[in-house]
């Protein structure tokens, strides 16, 4: 049992397990099954954070062997995959499709639009994972739980790291589904302790914690 565990076994009297009305955690099964113990009136939710990471890191993956396969280290088609990869994981409301700019990883001028097609155009697997990924993230940020429910249950398997990440979305549908109709995430949490994470790194080698708590205290204010 984890430390965080423990702590709401510790905390948790009736009346309060009671009155807790929503839980957000993120897809650990052993989680769910000791939220109902504790918090039997609570409803689980999903974070929206770990939906969206969950499919980025299956779409990474799939670019990845993508990569792979292509034989031309020099082809537009693998740069735009290599060096520019950022530009997969905008969303798709963001990709500009008409404005020319200098493309660092391309070295020409193109749209970010012409840049993802070069790698989608490369493979259809990695096409078919591309859009499964854009709609995904689509219904999360738009609160779309239909759209959200028939992505994942028409999703195709392709053979890919997409399809477990999608298999344990099924498996979750209802708790995944509370991500669009409840206002709760734990985003802004989880960039704190992402920006904690870092400055831990940079500060290796601290002697007095009380500067370490006090610069920690100052980057997340």
């Amino acid at each position: 049992m984890t430390d965080y565990l423990r702590h709401l076994l510790n905390i948790s009297s009736i009346n309060t397990a009671l009155s807790v009305k929503t839980v957000s955690i993120d897809l650990n099964a052993n989680y769910q099954l000791i939220i109902h113990k504790i918090f039997p009136n609570a409803q689980i939710i999903v974070d929206r954070f770990h939906i969206v990471q969950l499919c980025s890191r299956a779409l990474d993956q799939v670019r990845i062997q993508t990569l792979k396969e292509i034989d031309d280290k020099k082809s537009r088609s693998y740069k735009a995959l290599k060096k520019d990869w950022r530009l997969f994981y905008l969303p798709e409301a963001d990709v500009d499709a008409t404005h020319v700019k200098y493309i660092v990883g391309l070295n020409e001028y193109s749209t970010i639009q012409n840049v993802i097609d070069l790698g989608t155009d490369q493979s259809q697997v990695f096409k078919q994972t591309y859009e499964t990924y854009q709609q995904i993230e689509s219904a999360i940020k738009n609160y779309n739980s239909k759209s959200l429910r028939d992505s994942l249950l028409g999703y195709k398997r392709n053979n890919t790291a997409m399809d477990k990440s999608i298999n344990t979305l099924r498996k979750n549908i209802k708790y995944v589904g509370n991500s669009c109709t409840m206002p709760y995430s734990n985003g802004p949490l989880e960039g704190t302790i992402g920006k904690i994470k870092k400055l831990k790194r940079n500060c290796y080698g601290f002697r007095n914690l009380d500067h370490l708590l006090k610069r920690a205290t100052l980057i997340c204010a």
